[in-house]
């Protein structure tokens, strides 16, 4: 298990981030209490309007096509970074364009790191539920969505392993978050895959799947439970 703690006392810290999916991404809360300065990017200007403000956080809009000055000029100068975070995002990337970005912001020896979650665990009977729905769920997702169920295992990722480490990962941890049946349904909502099948006049939920879901987590929909995210870490300093 990776133990350690980037310890840096430059002036700047960037986070690269994804806001789809605020339960779980919005890591850079917790970066805003370790680093002076933190800055969020996304490619999308009105998932930064929905930012909360903070002293030490600022936000840039990042398009997709927006060239290398352009990075420089909106996230931060050349070579003045200590860590690029990416949050359940890394699978949606260029990642040859990325790396080259990352490899001109971040100072010598800085890091990269990108994570990302995957299916939920909350008991033998709700995740049997779960697996039939997600598997009924495949031919929705994005093709880059394998990454995920990869767990970031097979991505091209060059880098050094960090100070203490002899690989770049993936390193496994977990988060837990309290939900009731109603916050779980929210959860699988949020997926691409649930609005994509809607949009092509499939219903995930559907009657049935949805009793059973009420039958596995218990009968009452307000009871209120455990359930665990795996994350899945690759971390790396530059060369």
């Amino acid at each position: 298990m990776l133990s350690f703690r980037v310890r840096f006392d430059h002036s700047i810290s960037i986070h690269f981030l994804q806001l789809t999916c605020p339960r779980l991404s919005w890591s850079w809360l917790q970066l805003a209490k370790l680093y002076k300065n933190v800055v969020g990017t996304d490619t999308s200007a009105q998932q930064l309007a929905y930012a909360p403000a903070l002293p030490n956080v600022r936000y840039a809009h990042t398009p997709a096509d927006l060239p290398l000055e352009g990075i420089h000029a909106a996230v931060a100068p050349p070579g003045s970074v200590d860590v690029v975070t990416v949050a359940q995002a890394f699978h949606w990337l260029d990642l040859p364009r990325f790396y080259a970005q990352v490899r001109s912001l971040l100072r010598a020896h800085g890091v990269l790191a990108a994570w990302c979650y995957t299916e939920p665990r909350v008991g033998a009977a709700v995740d049997a539920v779960f697996w039939r729905l997600y598997d009924g769920s495949q031919p929705h997702w994005a093709p880059n969505r394998k990454m995920v169920d990869d767990e970031y295992r097979s991505a091209d990722f060059p880098f050094d392993p960090v100070d203490g480490e002899t690989h770049t990962g993936p390193f496994e941890f977990s988060t837990d978050r309290r939900m009731d049946l109603d916050d779980y349904f929210t959860y699988i909502k949020s997926w691409s895959a649930y609005q994509t099948a809607k949009d092509n006049g499939v219903e995930l939920l559907d009657d049935a799947t949805v009793q059973d879901f009420a039958d596995a987590w218990g009968g009452d929909r307000e009871e209120v439970k455990t359930v665990r995210y795996p994350i899945f870490l690759r971390i790396g300093k530059v060369r």
